[in-house]
């Protein structure tokens, strides 16, 4: 079974709380469905993967085999979400899977969630705070400042990106394009 949009927003509000992380999901939902359009994919099918890749974490943060994601992809199972999608949500953890993502939808979704959360730490300390605001140059300055959002891997980032075939600036701006075009609904608008 694949959810719908509504169904999957349902489940993570269940599970989320935070505004943060229900934002997260939205700006990698947004980058997602970008991604299958330019790939000729299902954006509904990109989008719920997306949208769900982070569900669980709020109630299992330990990124583990008894942690996220994969107590979500549990979750999952038993509500009986098609298993691309489990594997997907699987593959943005390859330390717990295993192997590294694979397919077009794993390598996308791999190449895109950290980079939202990058590009959201850029736009908050714009005055604006405006996703209007950020450029690619803006986002790049911040990407040498290794200071800067330091737990974003920024060599996996980059890493992905070349997985996907898309020079790092290429992907910076796809992603940073796909958010812009959300910015309302991720609370940057």
């Amino acid at each position: 079974m694949i959810p719908t949009r509504e169904e999957a927003w349902a489940l993570v509000t269940e599970y989320t709380t935070s505004d943060s992380l229900r934002r997260h999901m939205l700006a990698v939902e947004a980058a997602m469905r970008a991604y299958a359009k330019r790939f000729s994919e299902d954006p509904e099918v990109w989008g719920v993967v997306g949208l769900l890749h982070d569900f669980d974490y709020e109630r299992y943060p330990d990124i583990s085999a008894n942690g996220h994601p994969s107590m979500g992809a549990t979750l999952l199972r038993e509500r009986g979400v098609d298993e691309e999608i489990v594997q997907a949500i699987l593959s943005h953890a390859p330390e717990v899977i295993g192997r590294q993502p694979e397919s077009k939808l794993e390598k996308s979704l791999y190449a895109v969630d950290e980079l939202t959360g990058f590009i959201v730490a850029v736009a908050l300390v714009r005055p604006s705070k405006l996703l209007a605001d950020v450029e690619l140059k803006s986002v790049k300055k911040k990407w040498k400042d290794k200071a800067f959002a330091a737990p974003v891997n920024r060599d996996e980032i980059a890493h992905a990106a070349s997985e996907l075939g898309t020079p790092l600036d290429e992907h910076i701006q796809f992603v940073l394009d796909a958010m812009k075009a959300n910015a309302e609904e991720l609370g940057l608008g």
